[in-house]
């Protein structure tokens, strides 16, 4: 059967709207040894058909995705981490603009999951997976603060709203930064439903809500950031806005702007479009 059984597979396999396959369902289909099997996606692969993704999961590229040397993440993102047995969601830069935070331009698709996985690039896409510790990420990654990115192929899972502004919070050094992450708060703040914001924010570190307080105060989303003022009364001590920026003279923080209503040393200017 060899590469001719192969190649109507893959063309079998776009029937059904499915841009990839796996290597325990094509063993079983095309009935082929392990070596014959690896041996056909080898040539496919030289002729841009297919691509190894990992672990015996591979892509199907049509015309339109070899450009790009892979079709959108989106289309394969749930099958591959369900082969892999990982809950995860698609989160920070993409979530923010799949709820429509124009400014973003996500040129990496970020994936958050309660596992340490290596980050990866196929063609011109790069993945890269941010670790949430195991308790907290099954906290969060419930149905209700989860929605659904639709593609062509079926369904990922995306932060909702309140998730995506707390990771992005979280992880702002990965999500262009504060003043990134003040245009997120801008653009998205008012959509979060503030009861359940204030629920979510229970599993994620004060020093972030606070932050994320703040900067929905700045972008005037009221009621989201008066949800999260009860956090501040946890603190012991004002943290640093931006705590990767360090003045050159450690007395000069002290000069910096103190925000008591979230006990916030405001060491770095926000820029957004507020």
């Amino acid at each position: 059967m060899g590469v001719a059984g192969l190649d109507q597979y893959l063309d079998a396999q776009l029937g059904r709207g499915r841009a990839y396959f796996t290597r325990e369902e094509a063993l079983a289909e095309l009935r082929l040894s392990p070596l014959a099997l690896k041996a056909a996606v080898g040539r496919m692969a030289r002729k841009q058909r297919v691509a190894n993704l990992r672990h015996g999961f591979y892509l199907i590229l049509r015309p339109e995705d070899r450009v790009a040397g892979a079709p959108d993440p989106i289309r394969w993102i749930d099958p591959l981490m369900k082969y892999q047995g990982i809950d995860y969601r698609v989160s920070l830069l993409r979530a923010a603009a799949f709820h429509g935070s124009s400014h973003q331009a996500a040129m990496t698709f970020q994936v958050i999951v309660p596992k340490q996985l290596r980050d990866f690039e196929i063609g011109r896409h790069r993945l890269q997976f941010v670790y949430q510790a195991p308790a907290a990420f099954a906290q969060v990654n419930k149905p209700q603060w989860l929605g659904n990115m639709k593609s062509e192929a079926g369904f990922a899972q995306v932060a909702g709203v309140e998730l995506t502004l707390l990771d992005c919070a979280r992880y702002f050094h990965k999500s262009a930064g504060i003043n990134g992450l003040a245009q997120i708060i801008k653009d998205i703040g008012a959509q979060a439903d503030a009861h359940q914001l204030a629920e979510a924010a229970v599993v994620y570190e004060n020093a972030s809500v606070r932050r994320l307080g703040y900067l929905l105060d700045q972008a005037g989303c009221a009621s989201q950031a008066n949800a999260l003022e009860p956090f501040v009364k946890m603190a012991k001590t004002s943290l640093l806005l931006d705590p990767s920026i360090k003045p050159l003279i450690s007395a000069l923080s002290e000069d910096s702007p103190r925000i008591a209503k979230w006990k916030l040393i405001i060491n770095e200017p926000v820029e957004a479009d507020f």
